[in-house]
């Protein structure tokens, strides 16, 4: 139960599509759900079904679109293929926050605009790899609209270095956060989750945090090596719960 609509932004058009469930063309509650960085593919879509058969309208953007419509990576192809990660890398090289922030702004004037969303209403939002910082970030940027942020096995949320990272926009986070970790995951190390925790908490911000033991980063793709069924229908479950709570379903 897909639709694909294209919705105008500052740097182009963006492709989208909205997942509803089956019988139910709205208006329902809101989620936004991100890709990792392998962008729009089967997998994904799969996983936007899901969500949305909870009894969500769910808008999954191509994330890439000012680059390329439709999936990047070839069919037959992954992502981890040497000659696909170049490509990765360049387009997600140009989703800085000022680009994420202008792609927000054109999410939530979507869910405004179409008629499988309840208009005006609280959004959820989720982000994977990646992404898990992008929801981060929409909540901050849009405190008012976005009720429930979810990451799972994300990536560089609270680099030390870095100036960009959503850690430094806790103080700005109204909804209620989940982030489910990857264990031993190099793109997230302890250290960064205990300084995401701290400054939550130090913000004030309803949030949790669960590290899935023995769980790889990119344990939800069941395109990936790293796929966990168990993990993943506990990501499913986390899920489900956070938005009951926080999105009225």
């Amino acid at each position: 139960m897909a639709r694909e609509i294209t919705t105008p932004t500052p740097d182009g058009a963006m492709d989208a599509h909205i997942f509803t469930p089956e019988g139910a063309s709205g208006p329902l509650p809101a989620v936004v759900l991100f890709t990792d960085i392998g962008g729009l593919r089967p997998c994904y879509f799969d996983k936007a079904q899901t969500v949305a058969d909870d009894g969500y309208a769910v808008l999954m953007p191509n994330i890439y679109y000012r680059d390329t419509a439709g999936a990047v990576v070839p069919e037959g192809k992954s992502f981890r293929d040497a000659d696909v990660r170049p490509t990765l890398f360049e387009y997600a090289a140009r989703l800085t926050p000022t680009a994420q922030s202008a792609d927000f702004e054109a999410l939530v004037t979507t869910v405004d605009a179409e008629p499988e969303f309840a208009t005006g209403q609280s959004i959820g939002v989720v982000g994977y790899c990646m992404t898990g910082a992008f929801a981060l970030r929409m909540a901050a940027e849009h405190p008012l609209r976005v009720a429930a942020a979810a990451g799972f096995h994300a990536a560089k949320l609270a680099a030390a270095d870095d100036a960009d990272s959503p850690v430094h926009l806790a103080d700005r986070i109204r909804a209620r956060v989940y982030l489910g970790h990857a264990d031993k995951d190099e793109l997230l190390p302890p250290t960064q989750i205990a300084r995401l925790d701290e400054a939550l908490a130090a913000a004030g911000v309803a949030f949790t945090t669960e590290l899935y033991a023995g769980a790889a980063h990119g344990y939800t793709a069941f395109d990936a090596p790293a796929y966990d069924e168990a993990a993943d229908a506990r990501h499913y479950k986390r899920l489900a719960t956070l938005f009951e709570e926080t999105l009225g379903v």
